[in-house]
């Protein structure tokens, strides 16, 4: 696998990345199509994408870190076939050299079903291995979903 970094999205990865961010996430934050991940993308300033790629190319992973509100943040994906081999940790890597503090969101239960049906499994543990610290006292809540704050630093 490699990384390939970059500012900018071409739509056909924007269609592979909206692809990838419905299979793997509860089906509450499905984009409807790519105008809704441009959407989300605009609302997104100093954007920096790590795109995972496998042999021929083909995405695999996207970690998309961006300023919202004068702090760093970041999303992130990695195709279910990928996961467990260290990926997601790979492109957190990539992120963590290059800033001092970043941000997330994060679903801390497995309450939640992908749009396929499958239960979504919460990454909470995934991230407190990698060092974020959990701010229960943060929390997204929408009234179909909830979400808490991450945070890691140097």
């Amino acid at each position: 696998m490699n990384i390939e970094r970059t500012e900018t999205l071409t739509n056909t990865q924007k269609e592979i990345i909206m692809r990838l961010w419905n299979a793997e996430y509860p089906k509450q934050l499905a984009f409807g199509g790519v105008d809704d991940l441009d959407g989300f993308l605009r609302g997104l300033t100093n954007q920096l994408h790590f795109l995972l790629l496998d042999e021929n190319e083909k995405i695999k992973g996207w970690l998309v870190s961006f300023t919202r509100e004068n702090e760093r943040w970041f999303s992130i994906i990695i195709d279910s076939s990928e996961k467990g081999k260290g990926y997601g940790t790979t492109l957190l890597n990539e992120v963590k050299r290059r800033e001092s503090v970043i941000n997330g969101w994060v679903v801390d239960h497995d309450d939640y079903l992908k749009i396929n049906g499958e239960k979504y499994v919460s990454p909470i543990e995934f991230y407190k291995k990698n060092g974020f610290s959990v701010l229960n006292d943060q929390r997204h809540e929408r009234e179909d979903f909830s979400a808490v704050k991450i945070n890691w630093s140097k």
